[in-house]
């Protein structure tokens, strides 16, 4: 992919030109490059999350991809009238550092192998908060992935993965590794995953925020239980394309 190619793709409009970036320059240089600056040009991450053409593409994402309400009741189709009445107090709380996602909704289904899968539901609202950051995080390191990952990137899918694998039959590879980390997401330590996100983001706002999401607990019979590890995952929605 060439540096046009990869910032079409991102597709983050936050009010400045386009320019193009090499692939090997680092996420502190993309950025500078791409997202708001203060005078003094310390990055504003949470400003660049709450910037309104970010937040209404993720508002958009969750709407299509639908799913079930959080343990609030609230449904997508709620949520658009929902943010105009109450679209300053939330990025009030939020660009204060003092926002505070509810707990998931626990889901339990089944493995085709046996054995449960542990999903959870969030909120509609903190799902559109969490797509906004997603979108801008993904612009800032999405470049830095490699050409050969294919896994819950923009523009990108599994018809992709399977052509590769065809061009690589067509070279004469002829073996294929499987690995798969059992339970990864449930098991996910907090305290070093944010520590290699602090490496990366230096808006300490986000990096609470973040947190938070980690959290914020579960909620199963009507019972909050809290997250000591891992990472609430969510149904299989359709990819972002």
């Amino acid at each position: 992919m060439n540096p046009l190619q990869q910032l079409k793709q991102l597709e983050l409009n936050l009010g400045f030109p386009d320019t193009i970036v090499a692939r090997n320059a680092s996420s502190e240089e993309f950025i500078a490059l791409r997202l708001s600056e203060s005078p003094t040009g310390q990055i504003r991450l949470m400003e660049s999350i709450l910037e309104r053409n970010n937040m209404r593409r993720a508002v958009k994402r969750v709407i299509k991809n639908k799913g079930a309400p959080g343990v609030d009741g609230m449904t997508v189709r709620k949520i658009e009238k929902y943010l105009e009445c109450h679209r300053g107090k939330i990025e009030q709380v939020l660009l204060e550092g003092n926002f505070k996602p509810m707990p998931v909704r626990r889901k339990e289904i089944n493995k085709p192998g046996g054995g449960v899968r542990l999903l959870g539901i969030p909120t509609v609202l903190d799902r559109v908060i969490q797509q906004a950051i997603a979108q801008v995080l993904t612009a800032i390191w999405d470049h830095t992935f490699s050409e050969t990952s294919y896994g819950f990137r923009p523009n990108r899918s599994q018809h992709d993965a399977m052509r590769q694998y065809r061009e690589y039959v067509r070279q004469g590879y002829r073996y294929v590794l499987d690995i798969d980390l059992s339970k990864f997401f449930d098991r996910v330590n907090h305290d070093r995953l944010m520590a290699h996100l602090a490496t990366r983001i230096n808006d300490k706002r986000v990096l609470k925020l973040i947190r938070s999401f980690f959290t914020a607990g579960v909620m199963i019979g009507g019972l909050e239980q809290a997250t000591q590890e891992g990472t609430p995952r969510r149904p299989t929605f359709p990819a972002a394309q």
